[in-house]
């Protein structure tokens, strides 16, 4: 196993499994995919997929354990918006937990802030290349400014501000998917959300080794 964590950068994938409201998360589902069938890059990388329980008073602990183990350079983390028209690139996290609602265990957040650091923090991921390669594929991309008041926002700023052990990746963020399934009244087929996650992960690819290059 060490060998095989030594090609190319590390990239983390997470996912989120069910929550109130949710019973069932494409996310979870979309790991499931990628880590049975595991996609090739032109680039050669080491993947770790992950689903993260919906829970406040574990999530730090959960992502410090992936951290620890794995010590990633890139991570991208994927969550559920139902109301999302696509893949929603989120550019910003809030280092808080207002408005936050109950999560898998009924439970609500210790404190307001989410962690030490700025008020906001800002993806890391290259948000631009991303949203042409997703249409270059004709896959849906919408942008957003709030990464809403849930879990999402708590692993984008955690993921974003490097407090947990191990996960400080250069490059990091978050992005939204809608419920994915067949026929007219879904956004997004499961095919179509892996094959988005793919391209996402090969742009940030791209980007790590131009990056790279220049230096």
């Amino acid at each position: 196993m060490g060998a095989a964590r030594d090609i190319g950068p590390r990239i983390l994938v997470t996912g989120f499994g069910p929550f109130p409201g949710a019973p069932v998360n494409p996310t979870e589902a979309l790991v499931a995919q990628l880590t049975a069938a595991p996609p090739r890059f032109e680039i050669p990388c080491t993947l770790r997929m992950a689903v993260l329980d919906v829970d406040y008073a574990t999530i730090a602990t959960q992502l410090s354990a992936i951290g620890r183990d794995f010590l990633p350079d890139i991570a991208i983390h994927f969550g559920l918006a139902a109301e999302s028209c696509g893949f929603r690139l989120e550019r910003l996290a809030r280092n808080s937990h207002a408005g936050a609602r109950p999560d898998q265990a009924g439970g609500l957040p210790a404190s307001e802030r989410i962690c030490a650091g700025p008020p906001t923090l800002s993806s890391s991921l290259p948000l631009d290349a991303i949203a042409a390669a997703l249409r270059g594929h004709e896959l849906p991309v919408e942008w957003s400014d709030d990464a809403g008041g849930y879990l999402c926002n708590t692993v984008f700023a955690l993921s974003r501000a490097g407090v947990c052990d191990g996960l400080d990746p250069a490059m990091s963020g978050f992005v939204h998917v809608p419920i994915a399934g067949e026929g007219p009244q879904f956004r997004l087929t499961p095919a179509a959300l892996r094959h988005g996650a793919c391209v996402i992960v090969q742009t940030c690819l791209r980007q790590w080794a131009s990056g790279r290059n220049a230096s």
